[in-house]
């Protein structure tokens, strides 16, 4: 495969898989992170600002460290999952999390942000 052909792929699956992480990620938290962010709610833009780039650092590592694009989906999905799963220790840990982002508590979404962001950093290292 031409190294164009390679990038193009890579590329639109990147873009899918972002798209589809956010659509996912929106629908397990219990409030509509966009409609908020219009709204100019700065916590509901940390919180999802947060856990996107944690997903996108393991998809880059993800594309960095794997042979085959198969691993490359796999290791994505499992990206997803992990933001998933940091979304829902921190709800859990903080039962009024979701209320103080929906509420505009900056400070919660920036944890909230920080703690995706974080985990996202050590689960992308975690595939060198």
């Amino acid at each position: 495969m031409l190294p164009i052909y390679a990038y193009a792929e890579h590329l639109l699956a990147s873009l899918v898989l972002l798209v589809v992480f956010v659509g996912v990620y929106t629908r397990i938290t219990p409030f509509n992170e966009f409609a908020l962010i219009r709204q100019g709610n700065v916590a509901a833009a940390l919180s999802l600002g947060g856990s996107t780039l944690g997903f996108c650092f393991t998809l880059s590592s993800s594309l960095q460290h794997n042979d085959t694009f198969l691993m490359f989906l796999v290791w994505s999905l499992v990206a997803m999952v992990v933001q998933a799963v940091v979304y829902a220790a921190l709800a859990r840990a903080l039962p009024d999390m979701d209320a103080a982002i929906e509420s505009n508590n900056m400070a919660m979404g920036g944890l909230m942000g920080t703690m995706s962001v974080s985990v996202g950093v050590l689960n992308a290292a975690c595939l060198s």
